[in-house]
């Protein structure tokens, strides 16, 4: 398929180029101590990732740890109560550890064994990520460090306890609104002093390359799945497919798998409280190009053009930019980019737990929020949402937050 001048039957030998540009964005906007890092980690992907030996170990991995292939549920009760529009999600809430978050942790602390590197370090907003990457460090025999926001420590207390449970150091970061931003400016200046000894293992389709297509490539296991298992299903293709888009691992990964087909995708970000400027986190609606945490991409900016201040009641989005990867297919226009609310989303969130016995992390229920909103708006068709982690995370705070609606 040819879109607006791209084509999409050779996008993913294409994309990124050699220096890691999808289009103008992207990139290694590093330090120089850091960029023989980059360059090595680059070097032993593109050497690793064509071996039978790591493949093979991958494989067995997904198959025998974490789970996969995870299944696609159809949303029988809801889509009967929204008219006729068929509802379904990919279930990667049922991938262990419960999020997408392990697909990519266990193929970068792979790779980091692979390297003869001793520790891991990350970032986490949501603690997914955290707890996916403590997952693996325990699983290979590495040490780890997990930086968070003292924010998203509050919020998210049980995946707090579940990473020092696994053994990670949870160190918190109290500078600057003390979120997703600040913890990634936090792991990104321990790594640049740990570099030869650790690897730096991003929680999305961030940071400089080749993280971004690090991440994608093992994210993509989500979308080949989903593809096989829709049309399996179905006999068809879904109409249009829906993920939340924070930095946009769990999107990036869904939508590989129809990239390069007709279907509507949708990557949907969080508008917090509002348009203005603060109380929200969707710099692909509200944001402009820019470069921060080693990357070009689109991102809020504040009134000197540094990185704004963003809200979102989902930890795992509130970040000022996002990958940039989907910033290309944003100016593209292949992907439509949109937006839900704080308030839309928690009524999804009560919504599917309600109908279907599911209770969606905080940030996959912007995505079935949308959903929601896009079946009513189709008369006919399809719907598959990437439900991209379970909710057990959330429920103190949405109940502290909300109550039970």
């Amino acid at each position: 398929m040819n879109f607006n001048g791209v084509n999409f039957d050779t996008y993913f030998k294409n994309y990124p180029n050699s220096e890691g540009f999808f289009g103008k964005y992207g990139g290694a906007y590093v330090a120089e101590n850091l960029k023989k890092a980059m360059e090595e980690i680059t070097e032993a992907y593109f050497t690793i990732c064509k071996s039978s030996k790591f493949i093979g170990e991958l494989r067995k991995i997904r198959r025998e740890f974490q789970g996969r292939p995870t299944p696609i549920s159809y949303l029988e009760r809801l889509s009967t109560k929204l008219g006729n529009v068929q509802l379904y999600v990919k279930r990667e809430d049922l991938n262990h550890s419960g999020a997408h978050k392990l697909n990519h942790c266990m193929g970068e602390a792979l790779l980091a064994k692979y390297m003869g590197k001793k520790k891991v370090i990350a970032e986490t907003g949501a603690g997914q990520h955290g707890v996916a990457l403590a997952t693996a460090a325990a699983y290979f025999g590495l040490k780890c460090d997990i930086y968070m926001g003292s924010v998203d420590i509050k919020k998210q207390a049980p995946n707090v306890a579940r990473m020092k449970i696994l053994g990670a150091n949870v160190i918190e970061v109290k500078e600057g609104l003390a979120t997703l931003k600040e913890a990634v400016d936090a792991a990104f200046d321990a790594y640049s002093k740990e570099y030869e000894d650790a690897i730096y293992c991003i929680g999305s389709v961030l940071g400089p390359h080749p993280f971004p297509m690090m991440v994608r490539d093992f994210q993509s296991v989500v979308g080949i799945e989903a593809r096989e298992q829709f049309v399996g299903m179905t006999g068809e293709l879904p109409d249009a497919v829906v993920a939340c888009v924070g930095g946009g691992s769990n999107a990036m990964g869904i939508f590989s798998g129809f990239l390069n087909d007709p279907v509507e995708l949708y990557g949907i970000e969080p508008l917090g409280r509002g348009e203005q400027l603060g109380d929200h986190a969707a710099s692909l609606k509200y944001g402009t190009e820019g470069i921060m945490h080693g990357f070009n991409s689109i991102m809020l900016k504040d009134e000197n053009g540094d990185p704004a201040p963003v809200y979102s009641v989902a930890s795992g989005l509130d970040y000022p930019s996002s990958g940039p990867e989907h910033a290309f297919l944003h100016d593209l226009g292949r992907v439509k980019y949109d937006v839900v609310n704080d308030d839309e989303t928690v009524d999804a969130f009560f919504e599917l737990a309600r109908m279907e016995g599911i209770i969606p992390a905080i940030e996959s229920a912007h995505a079935v929020a949308y959903g929601i909103k896009l079946a009513k708006q189709m008369r006919t068709g399809s719907v598959l949402i990437n439900l991209s982690g379970r909710g057990d995370k959330d429920m103190d705070y949405i109940i502290e937050k909300y109550g039970i609606r």
